[in-house]
């Protein structure tokens, strides 16, 4: 039972539950991202530049062909346009998890800057409070 009890500890700290949110969270935000590159962003792009169709994008290194015994052999391609839609949708990702990084340091920075502010004098003691009455009457004479 100590490694199921351990188990259970372990995984029920705060920090992996926050990772596994973070997962999930992470997996739908991709198809978002991706769903906005595919479907919003490379549309009007692909139609700036031509009415083209990036994720269509490659570079026939050979061509299809029909081998000998009649088996189709398949053409060898680079298809660099769906790798530039993933390029896009990293740099959308890496700005959106910038932003938020930023967002959560500046939090952090804030509040330490709460923590650490000064505090207000503490009150004197009641020698210094008595010292300086003596001090004021020898002024007043």
């Amino acid at each position: 039972m100590g490694m199921i009890s351990e188990f259970k500890e372990f995984a029920m700290r705060g920090n992996v539950i926050d990772l596994a949110v973070g997962v999930v969270i992470g997996g739908a935000f991709g198809k978002i991202v991706t769903a906005l590159v595919d479907k919003v962003i490379m549309p009007p792009l692909g139609w700036l530049i031509g009415n083209v169709d990036f994720s269509d994008l490659a570079w026939t290194l050979a061509p299809a062909r029909v081998a000998a015994d009649g088996s189709e052999i398949p053409a060898v391609v680079i298809g660099y346009g769906e790798f530039l839609n993933t390029v896009i949708q990293f740099l959308i990702v890496a700005f959106a998890i910038f932003m938020l990084v930023k967002g959560v340091n500046r939090l952090a920075r804030r509040r330490k800057q709460e923590e650490e502010a000064p505090a207000a004098p503490p009150e004197p003691s009641e020698e210094v409070l008595l010292l300086r009455q003596i001090r004021d009457s020898l002024q007043q004479r």
